[in-house]
């Protein structure tokens, strides 16, 4: 075939491991041809990288040409307790920890270096990319919460210097004001913005495709290559 007639893949797919002290996170790893940006996934309580209103938002992510790392922050063993026991779901300085070995781990990646990364987290996940904002400002751009606990962050809350935006349901009372209390640490550029009629879960019909639309927006405006 003619060289110029060769077509690169619109999307490469592939399972990676990310290692973190002695243990090792599975993550997936979706990479258009010519990305935008990167987008460093932190799932929430009991959850994981097969998360389906997560794979939702990294899809369309994907779709506006933006790679998507979906990271495990807990072991399949960390899991399996924690079903029973939700012992690591809410140990926050852990699961920080281990999106900041993620953000180190695209760094040091030649297909991934160079590319402004954003993250995106869920749930108490959110409070783990957080804390990996703050502890990785050189490396992160932009940070979207989904439904989040901003708030579990911390004394991390002042020194995240990436623009933020908090993404609430209107239905999800409690935890519109816990966003709110976290907003008042904060000295980013933060933004609050509720989704009408949604609950904690955003399982309402367009609650994600709002979701979705909120995030591009906000990751075009600033982890975009144009920047």
């Amino acid at each position: 075939m003619h060289p110029f007639r060769v077509k690169m893949p619109a999307m490469t797919s592939a399972a990676v491991e990310i290692t973190v002290g002695h243990v090792v996170l599975e993550a997936d790893l979706s990479l258009p041809a010519r990305p935008s940006g990167l987008i460093v996934f932190a799932h929430g309580s009991g959850s994981s990288r097969h998360s389906r209103r997560n794979r939702e938002v990294a899809r369309v992510l994907n779709d506006a040409s933006f790679a998507t790392l979906l990271l495990d922050l807990l072991t399949a063993q960390e899991e399996a307790v924690d079903q029973f026991t939700s012992e690591y779901r809410f140990d926050i300085p852990r699961l920080g920890l281990r999106v900041v070995s993620a953000l180190d781990w695209t760094a040091a990646r030649e297909d991934l270096r160079g590319l402004r990364i954003g993250c995106f987290g869920a749930s108490t996940g959110a409070a783990a990319a957080l804390i990996a904002a703050a502890d990785r400002p050189g490396l992160t751009a932009a940070v979207v919460s989904r439904g989040g606990r901003p708030d579990l962050a911390g004394d991390a809350l002042p020194r995240v210097i990436a623009p933020t935006l908090l993404i609430v349901g209107g239905n999800d009372e409690p935890v519109i004001q816990l966003n709110e209390e976290a907003m008042k640490r904060m000295t980013a550029n933060v933004r609050l913005e509720i989704v009408p009629g949604a609950t904690h879960l955003f399982e309402e019909a367009g609650a994600m495709d709002h979701v979705s639309r909120l995030a591009i927006d906000w990751f075009t405006s600033y982890v975009g290559s144009q920047q």
